[in-house]
């Protein structure tokens, strides 16, 4: 089994408002970040909430189970994965994938393709590269989660990927979607444009047929 956290505690300062609760299509963006995990294969998905806990919690009942991180005020992104991993230490899960809860363009293939990639190779840790850059979703398989644990939450999720980064085993993809996250408003402004711009085309396809 493979299971994914999502980071969705942050206080959202730049935006101005709980960004992982902002209309995204006809859902909001943490819970179109669910649906494209379970599309990819994900059997267990952990949504770790802090800032409007209540809203995102509503916003992914029914498709994922939440669990509160009580230092989100801290912004630790680390301290986060930490919580979520932990309530999957009880799941048959063999590895996690770690996502954003602020990055609802990212594409089933490519959570299908970091899961395909570890069980290929069981690599401890697989990450979507695109020309070079990391991106989400990181996949931690399970024998590393007790080091992750144990991680000063001091640390970064990069500063951590950093001391494990011989162990990192890449997938290049032909998508930047793996890269952009939504943090202020032009992102935001941004990425909804290209959203609506995809399903004109998408439609314009279908009615072709």
């Amino acid at each position: 089994m493979i299971g994914a956290v999502v980071l969705a505690a942050g206080l959202s300062t730049r935006m101005g408002q709980p960004k992982h609760i902002m209309p995204w299509g006809a859902t909001v963006m943490v819970r179109r970040v669910v649906e494209v995990l379970a599309e990819g294969g994900v059997d267990e998905i952990i949504v770790v909430t802090g800032h409007a806990r209540d809203e995102v919690e509503a916003a992914v009942a029914g498709v994922a189970r939440s669990v509160f991180n009580p230092d989100f005020a801290n912004e630790s992104l680390l301290t986060s994965l930490q919580v979520g991993l932990r309530a999957l230490e009880s799941s048959a899960c063999q590895a996690a994938l770690t996502a954003l809860g602020d990055q609802p363009q990212i594409e089933a293939g490519v959570v299908q393709g970091v899961i395909k990639q570890w069980r290929l190779n069981r690599a401890e840790i697989v990450a979507p590269s695109f020309e070079g850059r990391r991106g989400h979703p990181v996949l931690f398989a399970r024998s590393l989660w007790p080091q992750v644990l144990s991680a000063s939450p001091e640390l970064s999720p990069r500063e951590l990927l950093q001391v494990y980064a011989d162990r990192i085993e890449f997938l290049p993809v032909a998508t930047d979607s793996i890269l952009r996250d939504v943090d202020t408003p032009d992102d935001y402004r941004r990425e909804i444009a290209a959203l609506r711009a995809y399903l004109r085309a998408y439609l314009r396809v279908r009615q072709q047929l």
